[in-house]
């Protein structure tokens, strides 16, 4: 005998929810921010009913807390502030919006949704124009202090190896040559002239690298 299929059950508060915004911003100072829409989604093949909850219910009005949604639809919810005074800037409240099966109780899935009351939409965006001034200016100080110690090898002059190497190859250069008998100097410190031209050549090359890092 083939057994049936069952479908998986649901477990409590894993289901995701799907809200926009999951930000609600109310400007004191434009009415038209005081009324704000939430939209509630539900890509499931299954109906979902919904609850709206709020931590100050005193300060909101919420048109249709409470519903359902089809599947695979989705619907609009209304929030109003009604108690937008000065004491409430700033002040962040909170939106819980719950969903479920609608032959059930119990909560598949939550989302929240903030909201905040602020005196001025200008006074905002004049905040955010100087933080977004503040970040450029941060980067761009971090970006240079980045650069310089690049900079600074790069003019740093020759390096000890090369101006060590120098002053060994201008005292070559000064030794005497072999088979100068006249010479004071201990035979075994006399170079030959192939020995003298590499010294030469090794001094011209270094000097030339060192006034290509010099410029």
């Amino acid at each position: 005998m083939h057994q049936q299929k069952r479908q998986p059950e649901l477990v409590e508060g894993n289901l995701p929810v799907f809200v926009f915004p999951t930000e609600l911003i109310f400007y004191a100072d434009d009415q038209s921010t005081h009324k704000q829409v939430l939209t509630l989604y539900n890509p499931y093949e299954f109906a979902l009913k919904f609850k709206v909850l709020c931590t100050t219910p005193n300060k909101y009005v919420v048109i249709d807390a409470a519903g359902a949604v089809k599947p695979q639809c989705c619907v609009d919810i209304v929030i109003r502030h009604r108690d937008v005074r000065s004491c409430h800037y700033g002040v962040i409240d909170k939106f819980r919006l719950q969903v479920s099966e609608q032959s059930q109780r119990k909560a598949l899935g939550r989302k929240e949704v903030i909201a905040t009351l602020l005196p001025s939409a200008k006074e905002q965006q004049k905040e955010e124009e100087e933080k977004r001034i503040k970040e450029h200016l941060t980067e761009s100080v971090f970006f240079e202090q980045s650069c310089q110690p690049e900079n600074r090898a790069v003019s740093s002059g020759p390096s000890l190896l090369t101006v060590f190497l120098g002053v060994v190859c201008i005292a070559a250069l000064m030794l005497p040559t072999l088979g100068d008998m006249e010479s004071l100097v201990p035979l075994y410190l006399h170079l030959s002239v192939n020995q003298k031209l590499v010294a030469a050549y090794i001094l011209g090359k270094g000097f030339k690298d060192a006034l290509v890092l010099v410029c």
